[in-house]
């Protein structure tokens, strides 16, 4: 139900900035009565609790996804839901249920208001109860994965975006400064960072995915529940937080161990991961992300290409969904930076030929032009940088010194210049690739008069080059990102290209589906 994005592209990464775009407005609290509850409300509240304790995983789903946004758009458009306390004594008082309520209630505030630090703070301390009680209390309950994706779809949201709204110090008003240092552990790294890591090990996930693979348990062939009388909430919880682990190491800049806490799930199969729509795109985004940024820009092609074709097959089956913005969002974003893996890595056989048409409609222009590394390609590769990477943060807290500076912009301005060191570092071996490309031999004098270097310098090009076409993958081995290779005997340079097999299936299928398109078009004729 996550009414927002997946990630930092709840925020429009447009240039260096990428402000949240969500819809923030002033709290209108004189419209706003915490403590008044319509009976629309009463009766979402009731059957919803009800529901839950019967475990009628159907039933919460539909309230959840739709009712509660139903109720949001006619009731709360621009005021936040009934508090708490006001809802409370419809479901007597249940501890749980009135955890679970103010997460939704803090979600609906993020995505819609602009909430203050003492709302951040107090949705921080919720969270830990709510997990603290799924992490130490006896849970038996049944929740939808939608629901339990979200929470830690949102959990992660929140705290980037506490980080940033942290790192803006120049504006901050004395109370706001007051409430940072007396509050200093809310949304703290470490806190984040334990709780996800709690949740992995408790629910034994890692574990069950093992067990799994050797048919000795059922997880995904359940798509997570427990039909057995039991509760799936902090199995499923586990899982995603394998998946939020990924995410913030990622805003943090930490690749390799995002990586590492991916590993237990294997995303070359369909998995739990998969059934929600917001927590494949995340995975797929993120996993492929982190290996742009290590130079495995094979792996990074091969993922963006599944995701976005299977976003191009789906995405009309999501147009009523409150997340369908945001899939097309990212599906946009990733357009985005499999356009900087192919111009640093042209490796176009690995992508499909959908995906490959929709990317020349969108990047043809700017892919051209970034392949020749001069300032108008750099300015390109930092254009579509910006606007397609995770929106990274500085966990660190500031410092309370005046004068007050703004630091939010320092994480992201990094993680950029070292991207864009990278790709100059491309600028040279690109005239190395092109006389590759059309020699199948060639000495080692005649490249280095073609290219207006002497021999040694060609020789340190050459290894360079063979350096810069390989990257280490997480088993530790050597791979190649090159669909050229070569090999020096006797100062001759011999070129060995790979040859892609032939995809005839693409072309029938593309033809079918037009096929398809002109009987329904036939079909639709009324013949007088």
């Amino acid at each position: 139900m996550a009414t927002h994005d997946y990630e930092d592209a709840r925020a429009v990464s447009g240039g260096a900035g990428y402000d949240d775009h969500r819809h923030q407005q002033p709290q209108d609290q004189l419209d706003y009565d915490p403590n008044f509850v319509p009976d629309s409300v009463k009766s979402f509240v009731v059957h919803l609790y009800r529901h839950i304790r019967e475990k009628n995983v159907y039933e919460i789903h539909q309230m959840y996804e739709t009712s509660f946004h139903t109720l949001s758009d006619r009731l709360f458009k621009d005021t936040p839901w009934p508090s708490v306390d006001a809802v409370a004594h419809y479901v007597d008082n249940d501890h749980v249920f009135c955890l679970l309520y103010k997460e939704m209630w803090f979600r609906h505030l993020y995505a819609r208001l602009n909430p203050t630090i003492r709302q951040r703070i107090d949705s921080w301390d919720n969270y830990c109860s709510l997990f603290q009680v799924v992490l130490h209390g006896v849970v038996n309950m049944q929740l939808p994965n939608q629901w339990l994706w979200d929470m830690v779809d949102e959990f992660v949201y929140q705290f980037q975006s506490f980080c940033q709204h942290r790192a803006k110090m120049k504006n901050k008003t004395e109370q706001e400064i007051v409430l940072f240092r007396q509050f200093d552990q809310a949304w703290s790294v470490y806190g984040v960072l334990n709780f996800l890591q709690e949740l992995v090990e408790k629910s034994n996930i890692i574990q069950i995915l093992e067990n799994e693979k050797e048919g000795l348990e059922q997880f995904t062939s359940t798509d997570g529940y427990d039909y057995n009388g039991g509760s799936n909430v902090l199995k499923v919880l586990g899982y995603f937080g394998i998946v939020g682990l990924l995410r913030v190491h990622c805003l943090l800049g930490d690749y390799h161990t995002g990586l590492k806490c991916l590993q237990p799930i294997d995303i070359s199969q369909q998995s739990v991961y998969t059934l929600v729509i917001g927590s494949h795109i995340t995975t797929i985004y993120h996993h492929g992300f982190s290996n742009l940024m290590l130079r495995r820009y094979v792996e990074a092609i091969r993922e963006f290409n599944k995701i976005l074709l299977y976003i191009y097959k789906t995405k009309q089956y999501h147009q009523k969904s409150p997340q369908y913005e945001q899939i097309l969002k990212k599906n946009e974003q990733m357009y985005a930076l499999l356009a900087i893996c192919l111009s640093l890595c042209p490796q176009s056989r690995l992508v499909d030929e959908t995906v490959s048409s929709q990317l020349r409609e969108k990047y043809g222009e700017k892919m051209m032009i970034m392949q020749r590394y001069d300032d108008e390609a750099f300015a390109i590769f930092d254009e579509l940088f910006s606007y397609a990477c995770p929106k990274f943060i500085t966990p660190s807290a500031p410092s309370f010194e005046e004068p007050l500076v703004n630091f939010n912009q320092d994480a992201y301005r990094l993680q950029l210049k070292l991207f864009l060191y990278e790709a100059k570092q491309q600028q040279l071996l690109s005239g190395v690739r092109t006389f590759l490309k059309v020699y199948s031999t060639i000495s080692l004098t005649k490249l280095a008069s073609y290219m207006e270097v002497d021999e040694p310098n060609l020789r340190t090009i050459l290894i360079t080059y063979k350096h810069k076409t390989q990257a280490v993958d997480s088993d530790g081995k050597v791979i190649s990102n090159a669909d050229i290779d070569f090999y020096i005997n006797d100062d001759m340079v011999h070129v060995v290209e790979s040859k892609p097999a032939k995809r005839y299936s693409d072309y029938f299928l593309r033809q079918v589906v037009k096929l398809e398109g002109v009987i329904n078009e036939v079909d639709a004729i009324k013949v007088v």
